[in-house]
């Protein structure tokens, strides 16, 4: 997976808590913004990750070079978009989801930064798909660590202040995150460079529409997530302040267990589109075994903890009472989703490697727009604590309609996997030149 933006989020707003609550509460309302950022980089991507690793299981990797010269392009028009959209709508958005001056202040220092650069950003989301779908999942995963690590080190120096830097408090975090995400897109970048022959391809608008197109369902599910989680700070806001806070700090813990079901997205979805490109079924039967086995036990062990340890997990971020309160009593209740959610995010990326993204659409739909804000409204009628079960309801019914749409779609049987082939990866081989890969 890409470097991402919510991940970003999540260390900025640790440190960010310790220089001020207010930075704190602006953070969690930037963070559906760059849900949405990372709905359209991740999406365009997944577009390109999909349709480079069916060319190679379908034997015409001679489409390859024109998919590689529309993602770069694709990335930097994405973030030039987000560059004015984001500009533009900015002071409105703030002081819609927030009755503190402060508040809004502090958000729009700190997303103005974040949105001016945002290209870095959508060139590395889609430089990183590239090397994935030709088998480089490594180069990616370095440029991860080595962004994540240079926002790690700089905030806090940029925030608080060291070695004669002035205390910038959110505007600091801005900063740390730009030049983590600049770095991961150099480092990718360099890798798509040695990969791939960028003097070849042709710019057509037909294939930026079929990026676009392959890439709808993930774009879709993610940009809604950004509607849906403003719709429930408007639910929430009416009840307290310190509610919608909380849910932000929700957002930021449940990421350190739902980023390993998304990298694993990110492995399965070119073997499931490599092996339906090449007809091999049986492998993308077992592929789907083990991954939904795999889901189920890190979301089990999720569970364990945000039902054990609510209060240190909110404690983290905040020490204030009443967000505590809050805090530990949704926790308990929301981590009931835990399981049902890894089921459906599996499944959704299998329908899209098989070329079903409209039932992974209809899944995202279903939650996001049919279920998660309606039943947060309906429930806010019994109390605050009554909306918290919104979330372990909708991913209960998501994942039993994901379910069915499995069953009622069965595979052909078709080709058998080869005696040979086990779920191994693609095999490391970046140019668009060569053979395809043994997935």
């Amino acid at each position: 997976m890409g470097y991402s933006p919510y991940s970003d989020n999540v260390v900025d707003s640790y440190f960010v808590s310790m220089y001020s609550q207010i930075g704190l509460a602006a953070l969690s309302l930037v963070y559906p913004i760059q849900l949405l950022m990372t709905a359209v980089a991740t999406g365009t991507g997944t577009g390109l990750n999909i349709l480079i690793s069916r060319a190679d299981g379908t034997g015409q990797s001679h489409k390859i070079p024109d998919l590689v010269r529309n993602g770069l392009i694709l990335g930097l028009f994405n973030g030039l978009l987000f560059v004015v959209g984001g500009l533009a709508f900015m002071d409105a958005y703030f002081k819609m989801s927030s009755s503190q001056p402060e508040v809004w202040k502090a958000g729009i220092e700190y997303f103005r930064i974040v949105c001016i650069f945002a290209p870095g950003m959508f060139l590395e989301a889609n430089c990183s798909k590239m090397l994935q779908a030709k088998g480089d999942m490594v180069t990616p995963m370095i440029a991860q660590v080595a962004g994540a690590l240079a926002n790690i080190v700089l905030d806090p120096l940029f925030i608080f202040g060291a070695f004669g830097l002035p205390a910038l408090g959110c505007t600091g975090a801005a900063i740390a995150t730009i030049i983590g995400q600049w770095t991961a897109m150099v480092i990718v970048g360099f890798g798509v460079f040695k990969a791939f022959n960028l003097s070849l391809g042709h710019f057509s608008m037909t294939t930026c529409l079929n990026i676009y197109k392959e890439g709808l369902p993930t774009i879709l599910s993610q940009a809604l997530c950004t509607l849906y989680v403003v719709g429930l700070n408007l639910v929430l806001k009416p009840f307290s302040e310190d509610a919608v806070t909380v849910l932000g700090i929700y957002y930021k813990i449940q990421s350190f267990f739902f980023i390993p079901l998304m990298g694993l997205q990110q492995v399965i979805l070119p073997i499931i589109s490599y092996n339906y490109g090449a007809g091999l079924y049986s492998r993308i039967r077992e592929t789907m075994r083990y991954c939904l086995a795999i889901s189920c036990i890190l979301m089990s062990l999720g569970t364990i903890v945000f039902l054990v340890m609510p209060d240190k997990l909110v404690g983290i971020f905040s020490h204030a009472p009443a967000i505590l309160t809050i805090g530990t009593t949704a926790f308990r209740t929301i981590s009931c989703n835990f399981i049902p959610a890894g089921i459906s995010l599996m499944l959704m990326v299998y329908f899209q490697g098989i070329n079903l993204g409209k039932e992974t659409i209809a899944m995202t739909v279903l939650r996001q727009v049919v279920l998660l804000v309606p039943l947060a409204w309906l429930l806010s009628f019994l109390g605050l604590d009554a909306i918290w079960y919104t979330f372990p309801l909708t991913e209960i019914i998501v994942a039993g309609v994901g379910l069915f749409l499995y069953f009622k779609h069965p595979l052909p049987q078709g080709k058998q996997m080869p005696k040979r082939a086990a779920l191994s990866t693609p095999s490391f081989r970046l140019s668009s030149r060569q053979s395809s890969p043994s997935i």
